[in-house]
């Protein structure tokens, strides 16, 4: 029996959607294909109200996360994301924070519990294709990392998914983008160490999503509330078309006819 084609993106946070996978989701829909997020957490440890950080006086966390889940309400329909599948589990915050140890954080939840959840959604769903995080969660944070882990075990659970992608930055693009943007003045309070992002020989697939670069500016627009965190809107239009126009990919497994270089994530499946 055929199924008609899926892609299940699974992301930790509201927002994490819009800058790895925003342009393949846009695109995906577009051709016709079923898309599917799942968001492991609900953004807790998110800025409050004014820019209140998490720990400071009067952030209400679960105000932040109603206001992120609304936020993930409308870039999904930016996105035109067909179904939005919330885990619910709790933002840790970031690696070393003190919310680490909350035992209703993601990454304490049990995985056979979490995972056994997605495979259960992938088994309803059925997708051919799974994108998620590397197994340093991009960057090292806690839910990231378990959003891996979980994403992993789900699929191996499930046996469903054909194709498993890691998002990817490549590290050419990183070092060339913020010395661009620096050039041009933009204030960047992170300086990138020098083995940040993906080792661009990693790279398997690389889509073109730049006819939907505008519904992923707009989505990124929608997560207002953490708009503070998201240097990109700060850049220069050409600057932003230019970031957002091709996303990155590592194959991770390939259980159909594909080629080693990829610019579709459904070759060997359409």
């Amino acid at each position: 029996m055929t199924h008609e084609l899926t892609l299940m993106a699974v992301h930790a946070h509201p927002d994490d959607e819009v800058l790895g996978t925003g342009g393949l989701l846009a695109r995906s829909a577009a051709e016709g294909v079923r898309t599917v997020l799942v968001t492991c957490t609900n953004g807790e440890q998110g800025d409050d109200s004014g820019g209140v950080k998490p720990g400071e006086p009067g952030h209400d966390a679960e105000e932040v996360a109603r206001r992120r889940l609304a936020e993930l309400r409308e870039s999904a329909r930016l996105l035109d994301i067909a179904h939005v599948e919330l885990l619910g589990y709790r933002d840790s915050g970031m690696d070393g924070w003190p919310t680490n140890s909350d035992p209703r954080a993601f990454p304490n939840i049990p995985l056979d519990e979490s995972a056994g959840r997605l495979a259960e959604l992938m088994e309803r769903y059925r997708p051919q294709v799974v994108v998620t995080y590397d197994e340093n969660g991009g960057y090292g944070h806690p839910d990231h990392i378990q959003a891996h882990r979980v994403a992993l075990a789900a699929a191996e659970k499930s046996g469903v998914p054909d194709k498993l992608y890691y998002t990817a930055i490549p590290r050419s693009g990183i070092k060339q983008m913020f010395e661009t943007a620096r050039d041009a003045g933009v204030d960047i309070d992170f300086d990138p160490p020098d083995d940040f992002g993906t080792p661009d020989e990693l790279i398997t697939s690389m889509v073109d999503v730049s006819a939907h670069v505008d519904a992923k500016r707009k989505a990124l627009e929608a997560h207002a509330s953490q708009g503070e965190n998201i240097f990109l809107l700060r850049m220069p239009e050409e600057m932003q078309r230019a970031a957002f126009s091709f996303e990155s990919f590592v194959r991770h497994f390939c259980r159909v006819d594909a080629p080693a270089k990829e610019d579709d994530l459904f070759a060997g499946l359409r």
